[in-house]
């Protein structure tokens, strides 16, 4: 009898921890979408994609250029925590990139160094993890083209919407001239 207690403790157990997990992740996302800061991230073209990925648009971000100071040791793929602000425009611009978890009350995103450049200084490339868009299946081709054709034309302002609450970020949107991806692919924009 207390072989089948025990069993049906540990039973109950292991699927309430299977319940947390994604809970738990569910919630941080949410909580960064209703109480996190919000940041405009300039888009910038990338190379061609993989058809075989999935359908979502693919994001590259312009200004991930960040000097860093010669003699420190930075490798491709180390986790970093960028600490942001935002310039004159509204857009977000690195402030300041630290290996060490920056203090509470700052907005800061973890990131990885995708690159390290030596030529005249030494700088860093940031790679932030928010670089794929998902989109509905029968949207995601039609919204592909348009923010590729955007993202050539100098004259319109292509950026994601990401909202920032401690280190947590989450893509909340891709606009095009202040109007939704989603409803542009829709044919609803301009």
């Amino acid at each position: 009898m207390n072989t089948k207690k025990l069993i049906l403790t540990a039973f109950v157990l292991v699927v309430m921890v299977q319940w947390y997990v994604p809970a738990r992740m569910i919630l941080d996302q949410e909580m960064a979408l209703r109480y996190g800061k919000e940041y405009k991230f300039r888009t910038a073209p990338v190379d061609p994609n993989d058809p075989f990925r999935g359908k979502y648009i693919t994001l590259a971000y312009r200004d991930t250029r960040f000097p860093v100071p010669a003699g420190e040791h930075w490798r491709r793929g180390e986790d970093i925590y960028v600490t942001l602000t935002t310039d004159k425009e509204g857009f977000a611009t690195i402030s300041g990139v630290s290996k060490k978890k920056p203090a509470s009350g700052m907005d800061f995103v973890k990131a990885q160094v995708g690159f390290v450049a030596m030529d005249s200084i030494q700088a860093i490339l940031v790679e932030y993890p928010f670089n794929r868009f998902y989109m509905e299946e029968s949207k995601a081709p039609r919204a592909e083209r348009i923010y590729n054709e955007s993202r050539n034309d100098t004259t319109r302002k292509t950026f994601a919407l990401v909202s920032i609450r401690g280190s947590k970020a989450v893509l909340k949107d891709v606009l095009i001239d202040g109007v939704s991806i989603k409803e542009l692919s829709e044919g609803q924009g301009k």
